[in-house]
């Protein structure tokens, strides 16, 4: 297998990737939709003894949402990762974009 097959699959396996997340998130946005609601009719004031336990509750839940946000940001950062590997490969071997673009140059900007 070619190096240039190899970046194909792993840009291939990507765009599968992301679009797994999108239903995933797709799904969780329903989800969050529903705990909205919940939340709304059922953590009030009225349902917790003191304030000490509804601002536990509603830290926990914050909490929750915390670390899905640190998940999917984490995510993100492996997938453009492999994006800048695959970008990197084709300026490294071609000395520009001429093999990514059909034989034009083309300037990104920013320089490492």
């Amino acid at each position: 297998m070619s190096r240039e097959s190899a970046y194909a699959k792993m840009l291939d396996a990507s765009a599968k990737v992301q679009l797994n997340v999108a239903m995933i998130l797709e799904a969780k946005a329903l989800e969050a939709e529903k705990v909205r609601s919940w939340m709304i009719n059922h953590v009030t004031p009225d349902a917790f003894g003191d304030q000490q336990e509804h601002l536990k509750a509603a830290l926990q839940i914050h909490e929750q949402l915390v670390e899905v946000i640190d998940g999917l940001t984490k995510l993100n950062m492996g997938m453009t990762n492999v994006l800048k590997a695959a970008l990197r490969h084709e300026v490294d071997a071609e000395g520009g974009f001429e093999g990514m673009l059909g034989g034009g140059s083309f300037d990104m900007g920013d320089k490492e």
